[in-house]
């Protein structure tokens, strides 16, 4: 039996430690020692995991990276973002590779989960490895690939109920690689014909999604000049058999944001220039600017001062029912509104405040101490948002009267209260 650890224990790293866990020992490591505090405690504080859902498993939570010697099949699932200019951010994998072939022991196997473009494992990490542990891969130790599919918020399509694809470098250490995941993904694994199809299926499924929904947007945007309700329109085709289920929106996060540019760097590097790919990211990177804009030409239609007027934000990370707040788009349509000079106040019911101003500048107002707004942005539609209704969102309007935005139609638009203009996608 190979003694499994997992690098890295955010959203991805954490469950397949837990996974693991309940079936045999774990070490679980990360560099984040606040991280590792909580999770020996008990809690996980992205609320992906219950204080149950950790009882049961078998994790030795640790910043130590030597504890990381005692084991021979290493999955490294730690972030893969952009940097500023768009390109690949490399440096938690380098880090995180530098990490394990220090302690890297004859016979190991390292397999990565985090999203790379193709050929980073072999190309980037592989020489990183060897570098570290003095080691020849392929001789003294092996590698694989894993696409990770950890749907951040979504408890119904877990990990271990998610089809694992895996990869490895030849046939033997692909089949240890699938008889190892084998024991815990009841779903069942598909062996990819090599790790650099595992890496480029992984970095399209987002690219795939990400178009989907730049065409919803393009949409959104299109039916907004024509008069035309959005929602009202996509149930009606909604109506045909193959029309596929998506919906416009703010399209942030660490995933579906973040992969395409994975692809596009790739293909620019050996002189092809993707175009459509492109194009999705520009209109779906655009949407917090239409969105705020659009709210301004209400505020002008209602003969509001647009400078100084009062707006209040709800919702500040990636997704609704998630506390993660990275590369959250939220911030687009904030900003784009203190362009005009309007005040805009923000509160999120999952997020950390100490996050926030870090990550963003930003101080998040609890619900309760929301002064009133001349409008009200519903930009994540957190089950507490939710709860609220109608009756709540006006609450939050001066005098109960003014415009309500909601991002992803989380309201009923037919029981839309008198003195509330409301805007929708």
């Amino acid at each position: 039996m190979r003694k499994i650890a997992i690098v890295g224990l955010g959203y991805v790293g954490l469950p397949v430690a837990a996974a693991f866990g309940e079936v045999v020992p774990v070490v679980g490591f990360d560099v984040n020692r606040h991280r590792i505090e909580t999770l020996q405690q008990g809690i996980d504080y992205t609320g992906e995991m219950s204080a149950a859902d950790l009882e049961r498993t078998n994790i030795e939570y640790t910043a130590d990276p030597t504890r990381l010697s005692s084991c021979d099949f290493i999955i490294v699932a730690v972030p893969t973002p952009i940097d500023q200019a768009k390109k690949p951010d490399l440096v938690p994998l380098m880090k995180a590779s530098e990490t394990v072939g220090s302690q890297l022991t004859k016979g190991a196997i390292v397999v990565y989960e985090s999203t790379v473009y193709p050929g980073t494992t072999e190309e980037v990490c592989v020489p990183i490895l060897e570098r570290m542990s003095g080691l020849t891969c392929g001789k003294d130790f092996f590698v694989g690939y894993s696409p990770e599919r950890i749907n951040p918020g979504d408890q119904e399509h877990t990990f271990t109920n998610i089809v694992k694809v895996v990869s490895g470098m030849n046939e033997d250490t692909l089949s240890i690689i699938a008889d190892t995941y084998g024991m815990v993904v009841q779903a069942g694994v598909y062996r990819a014909s090599s790790i650099k199809v595992a890496e480029a299926a992984k970095v399209i499924e987002n690219t795939q999604r990400d178009l989907n929904i730049a065409l919803m947007n393009e949409l959104a945007i299109i039916f907004d000049h024509l008069g035309i309700d959005t929602s009202e329109v996509l149930a009606a085709a909604g109506t045909k058999w193959n029309f596929l289920k998506f919906t416009p929106g703010l399209v942030g996060g660490h995933c579906i944001g973040v992969d395409p540019y994975y692809l596009t760097y790739k293909a620019e590097s050996i002189g092809y220039h993707p175009q459509v790919i492109l194009a999705g990211r520009r209109i779906n990177d655009s949407m917090g600017k239409f969105i705020a804009t659009s709210l301004v030409k209400q505020l002008a239609l209602h003969n509001k001062l647009i400078q100084g007027a009062r707006v209040t934000v709800l919702g500040l990370t990636f997704k609704e029912n998630v506390t993660d707040l990275r590369n959250s788009r939220v911030i687009d349509i904030i900003e784009e509104l203190r362009e005009f000079g309007i005040v805009v106040t923000v509160t999120d019911a999952l997020a950390d405040a100490q996050e926030a101003e870090h990550e963003y500048g930003l101080p998040l107002v609890p619900l309760e101490k929301l002064a009133p707004a001349d409008a009200v942005v519903v930009a994540v539609p957190h089950q507490a948002y939710r709860d609220l209704g109608w009756a709540g969102i006006q609450d939050l309007l001066d005098a109960k009267t003014g415009i309500v935005v909601d991002v992803k139609n989380m309201l009923d638009q037919s029981k839309c209260p008198d003195g509330v203009t409301l805007w929708r996608l």
